[in-house]
């Protein structure tokens, strides 16, 4: 379980939004115990900040009957019900407005934390007020539950960087609201810091983009690595499975494949002793004997664990590699963590 102080820095790097001072500073005045006051404080200082700058207008598509021609007429209604006669014409139309998807997901996430069993009522009370401070087309006409092709069509749009950011707060709220609210009608949320396969994919997205921003001596991405392989029928080929690493760090004179692995401990129990998780150490000595670095370039590997029962830092060679299997301890202050990524590199 991430401590919440470094949970904000954990989701910023992941969503590739440096923290903010004014989120940092209220969440030390009002510390919280469950991720979900996080994220209402992160949407708060958004939203405001989103506010201050003016809605962003975008065009609406518009269907209206009119006295005065605008748009394009549409012949089929406005016959249909004899308006040329009477001087009128059913036109559509873009029109400039405030209303969009993405306003319209951004008020319900505030109503629905608005009404969230588990925050404290000043927070639901700063909540409701914000809300309110949107035009009255977005706050009173009823929004469905978002979906995951909600989200999806959002990133298609491909919002700003301060919209994409709104956008993963929004997301991350709903994938943990419960189906059900209390007896009471309040929202119900889960802790996100539960759900491995939510937590392992913002934990390799973290570290990603840690190193994109904090260093500049690698280029960081992930790479698809080539089977060093031949077949009779060069079809069978394509039946490999996919090499993907979770972040490559390439410089002329080293390469490092690293890979990110959320689990509960590095090592697990077998025949009475620890040893490391086996398919993990597979997995990245398969993307070391399949790589091709450049001429002169060093190629190692590194497993990342978080630290959780204990921490462990181990070094191998395989295969002509050095390999490192590590751990990194999230409970400790954010510029020992820094410190520590940084130190993976040097």
């Amino acid at each position: 379980m991430i401590p919440l102080p470094t949970l904000y820095y954990f989701l910023c790097y992941a969503w590739n939004r440096l923290p903010e001072p004014a989120v940092l500073e209220a969440s030390e005045a009002a510390p919280f115990h469950r991720p979900l006051g996080l994220l209402a404080q992160v949407l708060l200082h958004g939203t405001r900040r989103l506010l201050r700058a003016g809605l962003p207008r975008t065009f609406v598509a518009q269907e209206a009957e009119l006295a005065q021609l605008r748009g394009r007429i549409e012949l089929a209604p406005t016959l249909g019900r004899g308006l040329l006669e009477r001087g009128r014409a059913v036109c559509a139309f873009d029109e400039l407005s405030t209303d969009s998807p993405l306003l319209r997901l951004l008020v319900h996430t505030l109503g629905g934390l608005a009404g969230a069993a588990d925050l404290p009522a000043a927070l639901r009370r700063e909540l409701r007020h914000l809300r309110q401070r949107f035009p009255a087309a977005l706050t009173t006409i009823p929004s469905a539950m978002p979906t995951a092709a909600t989200f999806r069509e959002l990133r298609r749009q491909r919002p700003d960087a301060q919209a994409a950011f709104l956008l993963h707060v929004c997301e991350l709220v709903w994938q943990t609201a419960l189906p059900e609210p209390t007896a009471g009608g309040r929202n119900r949320f889960t802790d996100f810091r539960r759900d491995e396969v939510l937590m392992a994919r913002l934990f390799e997205q973290f570290t990603r983009n840690f190193f994109r921003r904090e260093q500049r001596l690698y280029r960081v991405y992930a790479e698809t690595i080539a089977w060093q392989a031949e077949a009779s029928q060069p079809e069978d080929l394509a039946l490999l499975p996919t090499m993907l690493t979770d972040i490559t760090l390439d410089a002329p004179g080293r390469k490092i494949i690293l890979d990110t692995k959320y689990y509960a401990a590095a090592l697990r129990p077998r025949y009475d002793r620890q040893r490391l998780i086996a398919p993990h150490l597979y997995q990245l000595y398969a993307y070391l004997q399949n790589q091709r670095p450049a001429p002169g370039q060093n190629l190692e590997g590194i497993l990342l664990y978080p630290a959780t029962t204990q921490e462990v830092d181990l070094r191998y060679t395989l295969g002509g590699h050095p390999v490192r299997v590590v751990t990194l301890n999230l409970h400790q202050p954010w510029p020992g963590i820094a410190a520590d990524l940084l130190g993976l590199i040097a």
